[in-house]
């Protein structure tokens, strides 16, 4: 509603027989807070109908206005469930109100948790309009924690899993580095109902991710999502000659090879027997005089820490792990 055509709440014809209850901040309150008038007016007339517990049409189109000058009132948006549920209202309206809330406020607790009882309350009927919602709300900010955790929500508790792992995708092919859309790649595969589960998935999904890493080694996303495709499978880890072969790769093109080194740190710390070829290639990135050591997880750990000083303490403390 316009601010020049807003008719205060006391000039309204059905609100005449309320007595607003101001706000109680004390006798001598000391630092009271400087509220515009209409915003007082209209919590005034909210405490009224909340203290009277009016689960009325009016008190529901007063707590739009309470929420439009204030989306973060959790009492405001309590008590408006309250009244959604006694005057049984149909709540695909209100996903529509939570809409236009939220164009703004994307990133407010209170409105999520708002739309996550609706959408229950809906059931999977909601499923669909709301993968949507969280689509158009990624779509402006690819990293919004919110919707993310709504999206997941909606897939597990109302369905909807048909097409998330082509969104995620679409995601990746837009923006290889989106960790976000990684991740929601990894919850797919690992709780999808139509998947098979990670073991089933794994072959595909670790070709995929090679080809990923192949085209961005420096991408630290992909390389940790080719790591959680063999979690809680160690042998699977070491002896695949995918996770090798790539690593050797990236380490033979001596460029943004970080993770590379990383990477097969681990797989030496878990058991994996190094070739020659392993040797030569970490051999090759050492730089002239720079230590080196027969132990080749030793001189991974001695190159990590020079051309990765921002972890330099994090690569000490691996190598003091080392057997000496």
């Amino acid at each position: 509603m316009d601010s020049d055509d807003r008719v205060p709440v006391s000039h309204r014809p059905e609100w005449s027989d309320v007595t607003p209850l101001p706000q109680d901040d004390g006798q001598n309150p000391i630092v009271a807070i400087a509220y515009r008038e209409d915003f007082l007016e209209v919590m005034n007339y909210f405490r009224a109908v909340y203290r009277a517990d009016e689960r009325s049409l009016r008190s529901l189109h007063l707590t739009a206005e309470a929420i439009a000058m204030n989306s973060g009132n959790y009492t405001v948006w309590h008590f408006r469930r309250l009244i959604l549920e006694a005057l049984n209202v149909d709540l695909h309206d209100e996903l529509d109100f939570i809409d236009d809330v939220a164009e703004s406020n994307t990133k407010n607790y209170q409105i999520w948790h708002h739309r996550r009882w609706v959408a229950q309350k809906l059931g999977t009927d909601a499923s669909s309009k709301e993968l949507k919602f969280t689509k158009n709300i990624l779509s402006l900010d690819a990293k919004n924690y919110h919707a993310w955790s709504h999206r997941q929500w909606v897939l597990q508790a109302l369905g909807g899993w048909e097409d998330e792992l082509d969104y995620c995708q679409e995601l990746l092919e837009e923006d290889v580095f989106n960790n976000s859309a990684w991740n929601q790649r990894y919850f797919v595969i690992t709780r999808s109902p139509l998947l098979g589960g990670l073991k089933a998935m794994r072959e595909s999904e670790v070709n995929y991710t090679v080809e990923a890493i192949l085209a961005h080694p420096k991408n630290e996303s992909s390389w940790r999502y080719l790591r959680g495709l063999y979690s809680g499978d160690t042998d699977s880890w070491i002896t695949a000659p995918q996770v090798s072969s790539v690593c050797l790769k990236v380490l033979k093109g001596k460029s943004n090879y970080v993770f590379a080194l990383s990477t097969l740190l681990d797989l030496l710390c878990h058991g994996f027997q190094s070739t020659q070829e392993f040797r030569d290639a970490v051999d090759a990135l050492r730089i002239p005089d720079h230590p080196s050591d027969s132990d080749l997880a030793k001189t991974v750990c001695l190159i990590l820490e020079r051309v990765d000083p921002i972890r330099v303490n994090y690569w000490l403390w691996q190598k003091s792990k080392l057997p000496q």
